[in-house]
């Protein structure tokens, strides 16, 4: 044994081991201060400032994760949320006497920080054409200026920008400004990859030129409440009279404001106002991932899948014990953001995120999510949404569903179409030659007519002429070598379409 193991033995055996875990947490806080104070010292003009206030929130997290000991949940302590903590939607509805008086407390935020890179795509997600030539962000503003035009209210778009998207979300903005729509954008921080051995921060200097970008990272979408309110624009809108927002991610397109849900929290009494609505939806097998709710010490929580034991996690992803999980799309006070902001209340589980860099470095980033704060606020309800208010597009996949004949585009929103006999999705799995949008378009001269389609598997080189039309359940395997090509006009049902283009009953 070295003489400084020995000697770290001895200092624990006399102080305890609490003590000595104590010391060290002190040590990497003040190695951690030094480092991001070096860092600070590369920064330029207006930087400064903007990085100074990101580290501050970053040192607390990094605090916050140097305390955590063990599972952030006991399992022996989870319970199922009480029966009036998740209400039905059919239970809620109701609309309000003035609509355009309800809708003129309402601001919408889209969070707009991620890129379209798991797609093949560079610049923000938002900017990707989803249903003829219209972007996520186009349908959005198209959604919103509906409302503002029908009911003559004031209802803006707020964007949460990252370091990634916020330049580029910018110069499209300019398209809009004849649109009868405000729209406001303000950024979440930027805070440094932690070096997974040292625990000290990945960059060098604040600059995000080359490889050094890779040192950086935007902290998850929990980061909305101190940037938000940080940015001024929390008060602003509280000084125009707004009292809630819906917060949801751009890539849903089911996340449209719904009067309903907006109904039922402004017609509470004062003092029974409910600061914090979260939409839940039935889980099916494809969603056994997804957060839920549950009752943990008298308090409505959020249950991530990386907070649950690795002993759970078959239990968690049951279908049986957890029926529901969070859409992420959110009903929030604005004063209520703003107390608990003021107070240091805003309370939320940290999800540990392991990377590897390109060169191989293993690095963390500390990150929260917008809904774990649900447990902070006053009166927090869960509605149990239709399925159809969850509607995202991560894949192609998922592109090609919205895209399709399934539905139909309105004012911005997508509905299912009537003509669909059920009102349940199709399940679609294209394979790895259609993950890149540029190639997936390629490989389809018309979008399929999928109106009775149960279930699509397609897989290896294949592309689909015009006016194909797909039903029930089809699968189309083209194995290594071969191309298959649907020709225009085909009507495939209940087939299995192999290698040489035999095509068999299902």
């Amino acid at each position: 044994m070295t003489l400084y193991a020995e000697s770290v033995n001895r200092w624990v055996l006399a102080k305890g081991m609490a003590q000595f875990q104590e010391v060290m947490r002190q040590q990497l806080e003040s190695s951690m201060h030094v480092e991001l104070e070096n860092l600070l010292s590369t920064a330029k003009g207006a930087d400064i400032e903007v990085c100074r206030k990101d580290f501050e929130g970053f040192e607390k997290l990094f605090h916050r994760f140097l305390q955590v000991k063990g599972p952030s949940v006991e399992w022996t302590k989870i319970n199922r949320p009480p029966e009036d903590s998740i209400q039905p939607y059919e239970k809620i509805r109701g609309l309000p006497t003035s609509v355009s008086e309800s809708l003129n407390k309402l601001a919408v935020v889209k969070l707009n920080g991620g890129l379209g890179t798991s797609m093949g795509c560079k610049g923000p997600k938002s900017l990707i054409s989803v249903r003829s030539e219209n972007t996520f962000l186009d349908l959005t503003v198209q959604q919103i200026e509906h409302l503002n035009k029908k009911y003559n209210t004031d209802v803006p778009l707020v964007l949460m920008n990252s370091f990634n998207t916020d330049e580029d979300t910018k110069k499209i903005l300019q398209k809009y400004t004849h649109h009868r729509v405000k729209i406001h954008t303000f950024n979440q921080s930027r805070y440094p990859r932690i070096n997974k051995e040292s625990l000290l921060p990945v960059p060098e200097d604040v600059g995000m030129v080359g490889e050094g970008s890779d040192g950086w990272y935007p902290p998850g979408h929990g980061d909305i409440y101190a940037s938000f309110y940080a940015s001024g624009l929390l008060e602003q809108l509280l000084a125009e009279g707004k009292e809630y927002i819906f917060v949801s991610n751009i890539d849903n397109l089911g996340a449209t404001v719904d009067l309903h849900i907006l109904n039922h929290l402004v017609s509470q009494p004062n003092g029974k106002r409910c600061e914090f609505v979260m939409e839940v939806t039935d889980k099916t097998r494809a969603d056994v991932k997804g957060g839920t709710l549950i009752q943990y010490d008298g308090k409505l929580r959020l249950l991530e899948i990386a907070q649950v034991p690795k002993a759970h996690v078959d239990e968690f992803k049951s279908v049986s014990k957890f029926k529901i999980f969070n859409t992420n799309n959110l009903w929030i006070s604005l004063a209520a953001i703003k107390r608990l902001q003021e107070k240091n209340e805003m309370d939320m589980e940290i999800i540990v995120n392991p990377k590897t860099l390109n060169g191989g470095l293993n690095v963390i980033q500390l990150e929260t999510a917008v809904g774990a704060a649900i447990k902070c606020f006053d009166n927090a309800l869960g509605i149990n949404v239709p399925r159809s208010r969850f509607l995202p597009v991560k894949t192609t996949s998922d592109l090609l569903l919205v895209m399709s004949n399934l539905y139909r585009l309105e004012a911005g929103s997508l509905t299912m179409s009537e003509k669909r006999e059920f009102p349940t999705t199709p399940h679609v799995k294209l394979g790895s030659s259609f993950t890149k949008v540029q190639e997936y378009l390629t490989r389809f001269e018309s979008i399929p007519d999928m109106l009775e389609l149960d279930h699509l598997t397609v897989s290896g080189d294949v592309t689909f002429g015009k006016n194909v039309s797909l039903k029930g359940t089809v699968i189309i395997i083209a194995n290594h070598g071969d191309r298959i090509d649907i020709p225009a006009g085909s009507m495939l049902e209940n087939k299995i379409v192999s290698g040489n283009l035999r095509i068999l009953d299902h």
